[in-house]
């Protein structure tokens, strides 16, 4: 595996931790060292840090909230 690579993986404990659970990635990253911007995606949705993820939960609070005031008159 590209050095730079290992480099990536080691300083980010979230991607580290993806790989380790989802070992067919090495084999992919090793036959090509592009495909790292694909783990990297398959990463933030397992770990729901997608724009999208964290605007849905944004919601979710505010209609939580919503709904708990609208209990409370």
């Amino acid at each position: 595996m590209d050095l730079n690579l290992q480099k990536k993986l080691i300083e980010n404990p979230k991607l580290y931790n993806h790989l380790k659970q989802n070992s067919n990635w090495i084999k992919i990253l090793n036959r090509n060292p592009n495909a790292f911007k694909d783990f990297e995606t398959a990463m933030k949705e397992m770990y729901k840090e997608r724009a999208t993820d964290k605007m849905d939960e944004i919601l979710d609070n505010i209609d939580l909230i919503t709904t708990f005031l609208n209990a409370m008159k």
